[in-house]
């Protein structure tokens, strides 16, 4: 039986530490934090995300109790005008609504069920890469030195398994930080809303019947300190539409959270080094303006099953299984990234006097463009 080290317990590891074990592969979770869990965020996870659950083995009716369907309801200014409404019959904007801790609660309880050894406050450091056909590759946590066929780099965006096996490039602040928040509310219409400012957005989304998310990405110098948050965001869109004030009035001040938010130019030049394979932010965090970094985890995730743990476990080269992976998705996440990035220039990242013209030139696109864009990042499935 074939063994790995999964780094970080996060979305992309259990969903990687999950097809892996379908694979035959016994695993073991190192996580650095003391308990398993994720914060109080919402995701929109698109038709990719939700087509790699099922691959990892989630039936409708899981899927169903992780999220709630809904659809991208399309982009408006500051005051509330459409730059680009989207209604029901455009192709390729569903999505479910969904909780972080929800859907990583499911992942957690397949990872459990299957048996994988999961580790709580495991920092972990000195890893070695291993050789392909040759050595185990090795972490040590907590003075335990654990060796296996393969590594699995999950450890996010500031992962220490990437920055010593390939420091370059390093992560980089986006100047962009970003206010999250859940509350009880009911959302009419059902549906993702965005609005769109000079150098800040805001968007809205349901994540079950009687609960909403929504957050506020806001030019911010890095580390800003500010004694209270909800505030802060009541007093920096004061001036947005009347849904936008109304959202934040409605939070309890103790549900907002902010975070500055970093993203790796490029991604990793290799998403492999000796028996190492990265994962999710560790290899290519993104901009969230594509709202893509939970579903390209969740994608990683069942490619290093298939891709890797199925060839391997059927007594294939292992070298050869950790280039097929990195050929299937460096591409397709530097082209995602690219679009998060063009996405920001266009949209949030924006400056007040280009504004107008950037609407106006949005509510010119036709709504075949929008569903051939959606479908070329979102009609993804996955290898079988």
């Amino acid at each position: 039986m074939p063994t790995a080290i999964v780094a970080g317990g996060g979305i992309a590891g259990l969903a990687s530490a999950l097809a892996l074990t379908q694979q035959g592969w016994r695993v073991t979770v190192l996580e650095r934090a003391a308990v398993l869990g994720e914060v109080g965020a919402g995701v929109a996870l698109a038709r990719n995300g939700v087509a790699s659950l099922q691959a990892l083995g989630f039936d409708d009716g899981a899927i169903a109790s992780i999220g709630t369907l809904s659809r991208a309801g399309g982009t408006f200014d500051l005051r509330g005008r459409p730059i680009l409404a989207l209604s029901e019959d455009v192709d390729g904007v569903t999505m479910r609504g969904v909780h972080r801790a929800r859907l990583h609660g499911a992942l957690l309880e397949r990872v459990q069920e299957r048996g994988v050894d999961l580790i709580t406050g495991a920092q972990v450091t000195s890893p070695v890469p291993g050789v392909p056909g040759g050595a185990q590759a090795e972490v040590t946590a907590d003075g335990i030195t654990y060796r296996a066929d393969l590594l699995v780099a999950a450890d996010g965006v500031n992962s220490a398994v990437r920055a010593a096996l390939a420091p370059v490039p390093q992560p980089v602040y986006s100047g962009y930080s970003s206010w999250r928040a859940v509350l009880d509310h009911t959302l009419d219409p059902p549906v993702l809303t965005q609005y769109w400012g000079p150098h800040a957005e805001l968007g809205t989304m349901p994540i079950d019947d009687d609960r909403t998310y929504w957050y506020g990405y806001v030019k911010m110098p890095q580390g800003t300190l500010l004694l209270d948050e909800h505030l802060a965001a009541s007093e920096r869109f004061a001036d947005w539409a009347s849904p936008v004030r109304q959202i934040i009035a409605a939070t309890p001040p103790g549900a907002v959270m902010r975070h500055d938010v970093f993203h790796l130019p490029g991604g990793m030049a290799r998403y492999h080094h000796g028996r190492v394979v990265a994962v999710g932010d560790a290899a290519h965090a993104m901009l969230p303006t594509m709202g893509q970094g939970v579903a390209t985890a969740l994608e990683d995730g069942i490619c290093v099953g298939k891709l890797v743990g199925e060839p391997v476990a059927a007594g294939g080269d292992l070298a050869t299984a950790l280039a097929d992976y990195d050929a299937a998705r460096r591409p397709r996440c530097r082209t995602i990234a690219r679009s998060a990035l063009a996405s920001a220039i266009a949209g949030s990242h924006l400056g007040p006097g280009l504004q107008g013209v950037r609407n106006a030139l949005m509510r010119l696109t036709p709504r075949s463009a929008i569903s051939r864009g959606a479908d070329a990042v979102m009609g993804w499935t996955p290898p079988v």
